[in-house]
């Protein structure tokens, strides 16, 4: 599989604070001249959520090997250190794609959290939530549902299907993987035409995590390496659905998609 093409990102969508992108994106029509800024606050950041009394950060060192391969891939500007944020954060808002994961079950969030994590979805924000364990009802999924619940209680999780833009954002998918295989498809929630809340069941995390000597830190199954890059993918497809939205879902692309897909 290839990526169909090099990303060419409308660069003020990734120079100017992301609250403030939410308050004029539904008044402007898109540009197609690069706007530049400077600094490490422009560029895209990889952010964990950080929650109280449970394992927050079960892969240390997901992040940044993930930053290091979009950097190296496609034309996003990123930071490779990942920053952490909490929920009750109003710095939360400054960023337009979020992380959480666990490998056991934790605590209900609070009223303000779910609040905060509510209104940052319904504005654009975009939260990609990672199972390390996989197992339905069972530790972190099952705080996972019941949290969804408490914030979407008529909006529940779905399988997102192929045709999916996620799987054609950047590399042509037919598969969600991660460092086990509990399940081929990702769920997730849509809110009109945008999946604001990503579901992955398969340790996307464990899949892309280095150690600071350079050796993978996790064993990937059963697919091995093969899988291990498709993992990679995927991540870096979830990343460019959450800074451009549907645009590949424009059929005018569909003729170059196929010619692609192998």
């Amino acid at each position: 599989m290839k990526p169909f093409s090099k990303m060419k990102l409308n660069h003020f969508f990734l120079s100017v604070p992301f609250a403030f992108i939410v308050s004029i994106t539904t008044i402007l029509p898109a540009s197609t001249t690069p706007v530049f800024a400077m600094g490490d606050a422009s560029k895209f950041a990889f952010v964990q959520l950080e929650y109280s009394d449970g394992n927050w950060n079960p892969r240390p060192n997901t992040g940044n090997r993930l930053m290091w391969e979009l950097i190296k891939r496609t034309s996003v500007e990123a930071v490779i250190e990942t920053k952490t944020v909490r929920l009750d954060d109003k710095e939360l808002f400054e960023y337009p794609f979020v992380y959480l994961s666990g490998d056991r079950e934790f605590p209900p969030l609070n009223d303000v959290e779910i609040s905060n994590l509510k209104l940052y979805l319904e504005f654009g924000g975009t939260l990609l939530v990672d199972d390390c364990i996989g197992k339905d009802n069972f530790g972190f999924d099952k705080s996972i549902q019941r949290e969804i619940k408490r914030l979407f209680p008529n909006n529940p999780l779905e399988q997102l299907p192929l045709e999916h833009t996620i799987f054609k954002s950047f590399y042509l998918l037919d598969r969600a993987c991660g460092r086990i295989m509990e399940k081929t498809f990702l769920e997730g929630i849509t809110l009109g035409n945008r999946t604001v809340v990503v579901y992955s069941h398969n340790d996307l995390g464990g899949a892309w995590a280095k150690d600071p000597l350079g050796t993978w830190e996790y064993e990937v199954l059963p697919g091995g390496e093969r899988q291990r890059e498709m993992a990679f993918r995927l991540g870096i497809n979830i990343i460019m659905y959450a800074l451009t939205g549907d645009y590949k879902q424009d059929q005018v692309h569909l003729p170059f998609i196929m010619k692609r897909r192998m």
